[in-house]
């Protein structure tokens, strides 16, 4: 079906405003997906599509929604929506996946953690690094961006709609991994071994901290420190961080 909306008022475009400025998701339960990629990857992963607002520019491009209801709005009130600056003309509310405790340690477990990161832009690319080097799953702790923050949901590159998602509390989250015997590592610029003399390849979970304080002191009590090798810097960017010590907790497991 669609239809063609030409208040700003709207209670579907207001719900899409409101869920955009809390960078989270809707009352319904909904994620803001902008563009044609996020779409189509959240079609590819087989979610559900609540509704798909488009540009009167760019309806003879929209992709078969699967009978979502499809929503036509003037140029001028799609900006009104858009989180970017450029946009593409199309805007999905998409419901996300719904996982367990299960699914994120299942099988030869490996536990990306994101603590405090606070940049949805690095949130979303921890995602997609997780994914990228065969993280089972990423748990995000109190004062982590929302994973369903739009700017998380584009630098995710649709990762959101297939990496097991789960939020936790540090204390119900340290239970589990010492329950699930899940070896516990964290990112430590100043202290810790090589990732490369670390055994990443039994199940083990590594701590992403923030750029602005590091992980936790009470995560940092109970992990091993890793340290990544740089020169002349002395730190790096945490999605960067976290790319690299998925990678080698990757490398060590395949060379197996």
């Amino acid at each position: 079906m669609v239809e063609t909306l030409t208040s700003e008022k709207n209670p579907l475009l207001k719900e899409v405003r409101r869920a955009v400025a809390r960078g989270s998701l809707t009352e319904d339960g909904f994620a803001v997906a902008e563009g044609f990629h996020l779409l189509e990857e959240a079609l590819g992963a087989g979610c559900e599509i609540q509704a798909v607002i488009a540009a009167e520019s760019i309806t003879d491009r929209l992709p078969d929604a699967g009978g979502a209801r499809v929503a036509v709005v003037s140029e001028k009130v799609f900006e009104s929506l858009a989180a970017t600056e450029t946009t593409q003309g199309v805007i999905a509310l998409v419901r996300p996946p719904a996982w367990t405790v299960d699914d994120l340690l299942r099988g030869a477990t490996l536990l990306a953690i994101l603590d405090g990161i606070q940049d949805p832009g690095n949130a979303g690319a921890i995602l997609r690094a997780a994914e990228a080097f065969g993280a089972t799953g990423a748990a995000f702790l109190k004062g982590t961006a929302s994973p369903y923050n739009p700017k998380s949901m584009r630098a995710s590159a649709g990762s959101v709609f297939r990496l097991p998602i789960a939020a936790f509390e540090e204390k119900s989250l340290l239970a589990v991994l010492d329950q699930s015997g899940i070896a516990l590592y964290a990112a430590m610029p100043r202290s810790g071994q090589a990732p490369a003399d670390a055994d990443l390849r039994s199940r083990c979970a590594i701590v992403i901290g923030s750029e602005s304080r590091g992980v936790s002191p009470r995560l940092a009590e109970r992990a091993i420190g890793l340290r990544i090798p740089t020169s002349r810097v002395e730190s790096l960017n945490a999605a960067v961080a976290a790319g690299v010590l998925l990678y080698e907790a990757r490398r060590q497991r395949t060379s197996l």
